[in-house]
């Protein structure tokens, strides 16, 4: 049944990218349901940093708030934010610091609501390699998964990797996907450590093949790890498509921050209950206890916090060339103004 399922959202995500491709995305369309049309790239629908953006399909809200949302699965963040240049999707789900990147490159993007105040991700070594690899400084020339390259997991190992003196050019990183497809590659020795999320990190732990070598899976780890708070998974948009569709954006920011409230009052067992069976990856016991462990990596509002885009910004400075040296103005690489006015805010 997983199998199936993983081959059918593939498919579906394959021949939604075809179609996406010859047709281009002309805005918002209304349906003969009377409700708005929005397409939305998620960076990895089965990661519970992710989470948000399923459960909110499950529990109506887009529905109630008039839309008609299609939540499309793509391997990464990095692919939700190159879909949403290309004008193919209305919003995608990645990682924060995408829209810092993007605006050091002339190009904008914002955030309209942050999911996820702390990464939920940590840095896993392989089980057989944990006798010589006892800190980031210790990967030093080894092969590092991460989900793909230019990913927010490619990002973050940057940054811990700089903190421990090593330089993004003395590893060798591999993309090697999430869930299975990472386990695949710990198991066959193609990868000594890797960044990954939940359930995937618990998978490879209960089952012997690896352990946790750096935790970012809740604020406070977060922050001691990378010396400061680290905002994470985000809904972005480009910005002239939220300056010209601001009632359309606030529709869909009052469904995510009506969900995060949700998940607030919830407890992981009732929150793991309207997933999809397949997210369970065959142990819906670990999921709980996973998704259990990590509820503080999830936004109460939906706001993002005050310290974050200049935090990220340090570490984008610390590690990447391609923003060093650029100004960058933080106020256009996210917005609060839509979760503000979000009823229960």
């Amino acid at each position: 049944m997983k199998l199936w399922s993983q081959r059918r959202f593939l498919i579906g995500g394959l021949v939604m990218a075809l179609l996406l491709t010859a047709c281009g995305n002309t805005g918002p369309t209304t349906g003969s349901n009377g409700k708005i049309h929005l397409q939305i790239m998620v960076g990895g629908m089965s990661k519970q940093i992710y989470l948000p953006n399923e459960l909110t399909q499950q529990l109506g809200y887009f529905s109630q708030q008039g839309l008609d949302v299609t939540l499309i699965d793509e391997a990464s963040g990095q692919s939700s934010e190159n879909e949403v240049l290309a004008h193919q999707v209305d919003a995608g789900s990645g990682s924060y610091n995408h829209t810092i990147e993007l605006a050091a490159a002339g190009k904008q993007m914002q955030c309209v609501v942050q999911m996820d105040v702390a990464p939920g991700e940590a840095e896993v070594v392989a089980t057989k390699e944990a006798g010589q690899i006892k800190s980031m400084a210790d990967l030093k020339g080894k092969n590092l998964g991460v989900t793909e390259r230019g990913s927010g997991t490619e990002t973050i190992t940057d940054v811990l990797l700089h903190k421990a003196g090593v330089s993004a050019n003395q590893v060798n990183f591999l993309p090697v996907g999430a869930g299975d497809t990472f386990i695949a590659a710990m198991q066959q020795g193609r990868i000594d450590a890797g960044m990954t999320t939940e359930p995937t990190i618990s998978r490879l732990v209960s089952s012997g093949l690896g352990k946790v070598l750096v935790d970012l899976r809740n604020p406070q780890s977060t922050s001691t790890a990378i010396g400061g708070n680290y905002p994470f998974i985000c809904l972005f948009m480009q910005n002239d498509y939220v300056n010209s569709h601001k009632p359309i954006v606030q529709k869909l920011v009052n469904a995510y921050v009506e969900t995060l409230h949700w998940m607030h009052t919830h407890s992981a067992a009732e929150i793991a209950a309207k997933m999809p069976a397949d997210y369970y990856a065959g142990d819906q016991s670990q999921y709980v206890t996973a998704l259990q462990n990590q509820m503080g990596i999830f936004s109460p509002d939906g706001r993002m916090p005050s310290d974050g885009p200049q935090s990220v910004l340090n570490t984008e400075n610390e590690t990447n060339t391609a923003v060093q040296g650029k100004s960058i103005d933080l106020n256009s690489t996210y917005t609060n103004e839509f979760v503000n006015k979000a009823p229960g805010n």
